[in-house]
């Protein structure tokens, strides 16, 4: 703990916003993007450090007009830091970026500040998005206000479309946000043994609903050996039997 103080005193990290110069801010912004990590660590620490009636213009005209797509991806990442409403424009208009890494913190700030007026603009992107790191995200988001108009619905039927891959981050995201109205769906999934099996297991934990012990009882007697984890922790998750399976 003393080294961990220690080091936080030395990096004056334990202090509140210290001013920059303009030249300090733009030098910060245009090293964002260094090939040298410690150079571009230190970048983003003097931007999260700077007073937000400074920092946060100059990281918005970064996302907007910088030529380097990484810079404007760091310049959208560190906005989120500082709470500030123009923040919300920046992620909307992000969500329509061809950049993947854009895309990405815009669906995944939504997750973390639901906006359920985004609920059809968000329905309408998942039906084309296939980003391998932005699809989960946009998933997520979506399970955030999963109690709009037909965003269940969706979340329901993608359980059973598309590549195992962003079916498990579906089914995740169900359980994470305990989306009853989901449960028959992902019961159908972990019944069928596959690479599914264990991440239907655990979001039925999740959400928590005893009558579906029985399923996961069954399952304890036909799923696959590398399954069984899985399953015990979700019969754990419903406070039922945690001694009897802690050994998993």
């Amino acid at each position: 703990v003393f080294v961990i103080c220690s080091s936080l005193f030395l990096h004056g990290q334990e202090r509140g916003p210290v001013a920059a110069s303009p030249q300090q801010i733009q030098g910060a912004i245009s090293k964002l993007g260094d090939f040298d990590y410690a150079t571009r660590m230190a970048a983003g620490r003097t931007l999260r450090r700077a007073p937000s009636a400074q920092a946060v213009p100059a990281l918005l005209q970064a996302f907007s007009d910088h030529a380097d797509g990484f810079i404007r991806f760091r310049a959208l990442t560190l906005l989120t830091g500082f709470n500030d409403p123009r923040t919300v424009d920046a992620m909307e208009a992000a969500m329509t970026s061809p950049n993947d890494r854009l895309r990405e913190v815009a669906y995944a700030y939504f997750e973390q500040n639901p906006r359920p007026a985004l609920a059809p603009k968000l329905l309408a992107a998942l039906e084309k998005e296939e980003g391998e790191f932005v699809r989960p995200a946009l998933v997520r988001a979506l399970a955030a206000i999963h109690k709009e108009p037909g965003v269940t619905a969706v979340l329901i039927r993608d359980t059973r479309r598309g590549v195992d891959f962003f079916r498990s981050t579906v089914i995740e995201a169900i359980g994470d946000y305990k989306i009853a109205a989901a449960l028959a769906a992902v019961i159908a999934v972990a019944k069928l043994e596959g690479p599914l099996q264990d991440d239907a297991a655990t979001a039925i934990g999740k959400i928590g609903d005893k009558t579906t012990l029985n399923v996961l009882a069954s399952l304890q007697q036909s799923a696959p050996k590398e399954t069984q984890p899985a399953i015990a922790a979700a019969i754990c998750l419903m406070g039922t039997n945690c001694s009897s399976h802690i050994g998993y």
